[in-house]
C-alpha cells in the first residue's frame, strides 16, 4: 500500500480544473507497473514521486499518460509539487522548490495565485510546414484564412500553436481528429477578467482528446504571445470552458524575463493505493 492523492490543478474549486493522480512513494515500481497504473486511472496524467538523483533537486517525478511517459508536463508539475508539500516535503533552498524530471530541473515557487513553475525553453519554434497547417485547419473545420498565425511552440509534448481572431472563435470550434498536438488561443476583449481562451487537442484513434487545462501548452503559448507583442504579463488565461471546467492559468515574468506559469491546486482524494 502506498500513499496516494488525486488533486485538481489550475482551480481553487474542486472538480473545475484538470485532475492528476499522484503516487507519493514510487520507489521500487517498474516502468511497466507505473504505466499500467496510469492506464487504469484513465486520467490525462499520473505521476510517481521518487528520491532525487541529483543533489540540486528536492524530489524526482515520473509523468505518465495512459499510454506513454512524458519528459515534462505543466499540470502534473504543479499538482505533484502540491501533493509533495502537503505530505510534508520541505524545500532544500527555503522558498523555491526544484523538481527533477526527464526534461531536467524545473524551478517552482509560491505566488499569490498558487504554485508556479518556470517555463522550460522551447525545443522547437518558428513556421509550421504548409501541408501540416492545411491538415490542422481541415481538422479544426476552419479555413486557413481564419488562422491569424501558426507556429511551432514545442516544449516537450510537441505543440503547434494556432492563434484565432478572438476567444469566441476558439470556443466555437468543433474539431474532428487532429493530425498533431494543437493548441488554439484567442484573445478576449480588453478589460475582460481573462486575457485569452485556450483549447488543447491531441490525436486519438479515429478521434481527438481535448485536455481540460494544459500547463505545458500555456507555458509555450506565453513565450510566443509575449515575444510577438500579442500579450503583456501578468495575464490570466481561461481553459476548459468548452468542457464545463473553469481553469485559470496565471502567467507572469521574472526579473530576468523568464516566464512563470501558475495556478491553484486542491486535493480531492487522499488515501492509499495497492501497487
Amino acid at each position: 500500500m502506498r500513499a496516494f492523492s488525486q488533486v485538481d490543478v489550475f482551480t481553487a474549486v474542486p472538480y473545475r480544473g484538470n485532475p492528476l493522480a499522484v503516487v507519493l512513494d514510487g520507489e521500487g515500481l517498474s516502468t511497466e507497473e507505473m504505466q499500467r497504473f496510469a492506464a487504469w486511472t484513465n486520467l490525462s496524467e499520473s505521476t510517481f514521486l521518487l528520491p532525487p538523483a541529483t543533489p540540486e533537486a528536492d524530489y524526482r517525478v515520473r509523468i505518465f499518460t495512459p499510454d506513454r511517459e512524458l519528459p515534462f508536463a505543466g499540470h502534473p508539475t504543479l499538482g505533484t509539487c502540491h501533493a509533495w508539500l502537503e505530505a510534508g516535503g520541505v524545500p532544500r533552498e527555503g522558498g523555491e522548490i526544484t523538481q527533477e524530471c526527464a526534461a531536467g530541473l524545473i524551478r517552482l515557487r509560491g505566488t499569490d495565485a498558487g504554485l508556479a513553475f518556470q517555463a522550460p525553453p522551447l525545443l522547437r519554434s518558428g513556421p509550421v510546414e504548409g501541408e501540416l497547417v492545411e491538415r490542422i485547419a481541415e481538422s479544426l473545420r476552419i479555413s486557413r484564412d481564419d488562422m491569424v498565425d501558426v507556429e511551432w511552440a514545442d516544449n516537450g509534448p510537441g505543440w503547434v500553436a494556432v492563434l484565432l481572431a478572438d476567444a469566441d472563435a476558439v470556443l466555437a470550434l468543433s474539431p474532428g481528429p487532429v493530425p498533431h498536438d494543437v493548441g488554439v488561443v484567442g484573445p478576449y476583449p480588453e478589460g475582460s477578467p481573462c486575457a485569452f481562451e485556450v483549447r488543447a487537442f491531441s490525436p486519438a484513434q479515429d478521434a481527438f482528446v481535448e485536455d481540460p487545462v494544459t500547463g505545458s501548452l500555456n507555458a509555450s503559448l506565453a513565450q510566443w504571445l509575449l515575444r510577438t507583442g500579442r500579450a503583456t504579463a501578468p495575464y490570466v488565461a481561461s481553459q476548459g470552458t468548452a468542457l464545463g471546467r473553469a481553469g485559470r492559468v496565471h502567467v507572469s515574468t521574472g526579473e530576468q524575463g523568464e516566464v512563470w506559469v501558475g495556478g491553484s491546486v486542491v486535493t480531492c482524494v487522499s488515501g492509499r493505493v495497492v501497487l
